[in-house]
């Protein structure tokens, strides 16, 4: 069996430092269902340059069309699927049954790989899907590790399983939630949700309009209906002994800070797994812990619905992002900021080979060469002086801690 380290993105950018950073194939919206905000969703040229790039580092592209579609939408598809598969795509991410077969009939080269919000529980479900044409499954979050495994041994050997193992969950059964166009109009499952599961609540007893009680756990409250982030890192191992062959992380709305950090860490565990080592699991959950991200949670893998609530709903963040490294020399970066620091600052660099640092901020100039105390302003270009092995495309960092 091989296995596939999957990852998002949300630009070309982004798609590219996936690639860079160790994702074995990454995943992507474009002009048409895909249930994202339009911000991220990719053009057919870049869908395009995304997918030659990863071909010419044997790596592969998918693009999801998983909302779900009205009757009015169906007769553009044909057209749309022909201009993936003109693309170069290596497989599309689809949950509505309809548009899995009108991508069949009008681009059979095309993969489909089941969508999650398919909500698909068991393993004559997948078979169903597979006459439909499909190739691979992600099944429904509200799986366990043992069904998982169940559903792979039923499974035809030709079936794959894709189960997510890190990022953002949703509060509803498979993400199939009606809150956001209730209250916003925006409909999840039409890829526009407001989120609002992340917004604060009180609550009023009947008998007292008016008055107003906050739920809280704390003096800043709590988020009832706010889900925690999955983290499968502790456990990689047993979702690969489940059968699992594709592990995707969850985030194209995500930082390419980001996406570089989890794949990163990711990808050396299941490096190490695959090669029978030991893997120092400090370090990577230091790494995780470095990004913005709720409190983590394993999810349903362990069948306890633990997810939701219990704490403020708040943001971890263990590191800032700081700037991209632009390109290299003599001791010296270029550098494209992204946020503040200040000259003396310890920062570390985030490299496909590992974390380089903590190191000093020194010589801290702008793009003229003068000195400067701060960067500041974010889109600018400064450069500094780092040490040996970072290069152009890494990542800096402060540690917040």
């Amino acid at each position: 069996m091989t296995y596939e380290l999957l990852a998002p993105a949300g630009d070309l950018a982004t798609a590219r430092i996936a690639l860079r950073y160790g994702a074995d194939a990454v995943y992507l919206g474009g002009p048409a269902l895909q249930l994202r905000a339009k911000k991220v969703a990719f053009p057919l040229e870049d869908i395009r340059r995304a997918a030659g790039e990863a071909h010419r580092q044997n790596r592969k592209i998918y693009v999801t069309v998983n909302a779900f579609a009205r009757d009015e939408e169906l007769e553009a598809l044909p057209a749309y699927a022909l201009q993936l598969q003109d693309a170069g795509v290596d497989g599309v991410i689809i949950a509505d049954p309809g548009v899995m077969w009108v991508f069949h009939q009008a681009a059979p080269e095309v993969p489909i790989h089941v969508s999650t919000q398919a909500n698909c529980t068991n393993a004559a479900a997948a078979r169903v899907y597979s006459s439909l044409g499909a190739r691979r499954v992600v099944p429904a979050r509200e799986l366990t590790l043992a069904q998982l495994a169940e559903m792979r041994r039923q499974l035809p050997e030709d079936m794959e399983i894709e189960a997510f193992i890190h990022g953002a969950m949703c509060m509803a059964y498979s993400g199939r939630c009606m809150i956001s166009a209730y209250l916003t109009g925006r409909s999840a499952n039409r890829g526009a949700c407001a989120h609002p599961c992340r917004w604060n609540y009180t609550l009023m007893e009947q008998t007292r309009p008016g008055e107003y009680f906050p739920l809280e756990e704390t003096d800043d409250g709590m988020a009832l209906l706010s889900s925690r982030d999955l983290n499968c890192m502790p456990f990689l191992e047993q979702l690969v002994q489940a059968g699992v062959s594709s592990f995707k992380i969850e985030g194209r709305m995500k930082s390419e800070y980001y996406v570089a950090t989890v794949v990163s860490a990711y990808r050396r565990r299941l490096d190490d797994i695959l090669a029978g080592r030991p893997s120092d699991m400090g370090q990577l959950t230091h790494e995780l812990d470095c990004v913005s991200h709720r409190p983590y949670c394993s999810g349903f893998y362990f069948g306890e619905v633990k997810h939701i609530g219990g704490d403020r709903g708040e943001y971890l963040q263990g590191c800032r992002y700081i700037a991209q490294v632009l390109k290299t020399g003599h001791g010296r970066a270029e550098i494209l900021l992204k946020n503040k620091f200040f000259a003396g600052d310890a920062l570390e660099a985030v490299t496909p080979a590992g974390i380089i640092g903590p190191f000093p901020a020194l010589n801290l100039t702008d793009s003229d060469g003068a000195p400067v105390q701060a960067a500041s302003v974010p889109g600018r270009v400064y450069l500094l002086d780092v040490p040996a092995g970072i290069a152009a495309g890494d990542l800096l960092r402060l540690p917040l801690a």
